[in-house]
């Protein structure tokens, strides 16, 4: 099998288990990790989207696209909220 098969493959999967962890927040979130698993999800889809585009399929290259997306638009973000975001971010890194 060839190496970018295997690579997409890990991508998907790995994709799909962060994924997993947003959709429970949907369930069983409070107000906070709702707010937070959506803002987080927006950027998490634009990233997935982007690298898909840029053929950059490796699994480790995942969040910290994210966290840079995150880090040039903190600004949006009032301090609290931005506890919320970083505490979901560490619950997708144990993933």
């Amino acid at each position: 099998m060839a190496t970018a098969q295997i690579d997409q493959r890990e991508f998907d999967t790995y994709v799909q288990e962060l994924e997993q962890v947003f959709d429970q927040a949907v369930v069983d979130g409070d107000d906070d990790e709702l707010f937070a698993s959506g803002y987080l999800r927006g950027h998490f889809d634009l990233v997935v989207a982007q690298l898909e585009l840029q053929e950059q399929r490796a699994a480790a290259v995942v969040l910290p696209a994210v966290q840079a997306s995150l880090d040039a638009n903190k600004h949006e973000l009032a301090p609290a909220d931005q506890q919320h975001i970083a505490d979901l971010m560490a619950k997708l890194a144990r993933v």
